[in-house]
């Protein structure tokens, strides 16, 4: 079965590499218009490339998710060139990993204003659109640590388990409005940054999967394209795990 999404207008943050490039991607493959965000002009540019060059609607936007007015202004920009945002992809985040007794309060601060209150600040500035139009999709992108835990990660952990209890409560809200909010949560994917790890490393982390393996972008990808997707219209405040069978609920 083919998944069109065409007509969308979908926002992915963090969409300059890994998890939230092939997200990008993927939905604009199916057709939808994307906005993707970086964090760096030259990272808007990259994506702009990108999509010109596997011809998808869309471009690469400039975006700092932690500060208030950049993300208003960055919401508006796409409107006037796209139209409303039916769709918001929360993706982009950061670590700042360290044991809690020397951990730093800007370390957890940074964690709190990039991977949780983004999510707040893009959720609330889509919704109220996405209420008049009586239609639209949030997708939150958790984590596995935000339900294992994790040692060393205990803010960035703190922050993916709020995005779930945050995404059930707005489920609940805009329910009514007809629109979905759900997570995906990914487990080790191979990426820059496990790519970067040791042999001995990387096999301790395969060893806590039971399908033996990282998984790929393209899993997260179509988790994502899934939940877009309108397969997923009787789906609402649910996460979809996407880890190998680590965490087995």
């Amino acid at each position: 079965m083919n998944i069109s999404l065409a007509g969308e207008v979908i926002l992915v943050t963090g969409a300059s590499r890994g998890i939230g490039a092939e997200i990008a991607k993927t939905l604009g493959l199916a057709g939808a218009t994307i906005a993707g965000t970086a964090t760096s002009e030259e990272g808007a540019s990259k994506i702009t490339e990108f999509f010109n060059k596997e011809n998808i609607s869309g471009l690469g936007y400039k975006l700092d998710v932690s500060k208030a007015d950049d993300c208003a202004a960055v919401l508006s920009e796409i409107a006037q060139s796209h139209g409303p945002i039916t769709t918001l992809v929360n993706n982009a985040g950061i670590t700042r990993d360290n044991l809690l007794m020397r951990m730093k309060e800007d370390q957890w601060d940074d964690i709190m204003d990039t991977n949780l209150k983004s999510v707040y600040r893009l959720s609330k500035l889509v919704c109220r659109n996405m209420m008049k139009a009586r239609s639209g999709k949030i997708i939150n992108l958790t984590s596995v640590v935000g339900f294992m835990g994790n040692a060393g990660q205990s803010n960035y952990a703190a922050a993916k388990a709020g995005i779930v209890g945050f995404s059930k409560s707005l489920a609940r809200e805009l329910g009514g409005r007809n629109i979905n909010v759900n997570c995906v949560a990914p487990g080790f994917i191979d990426t820059e940054m496990t790519q970067g790890l040791a042999e001995d490393q990387k096999k301790t982390l395969i060893n806590q999967v039971p399908l033996a393996r990282l998984g790929e972008v393209t899993d997260i990808a179509h988790a994502v394209l899934f939940l877009a997707s309108n397969l997923s219209t009787y789906i609402t405040g649910s996460t979809i795990h996407v880890n190998g069978g680590m965490l087995m609920e």
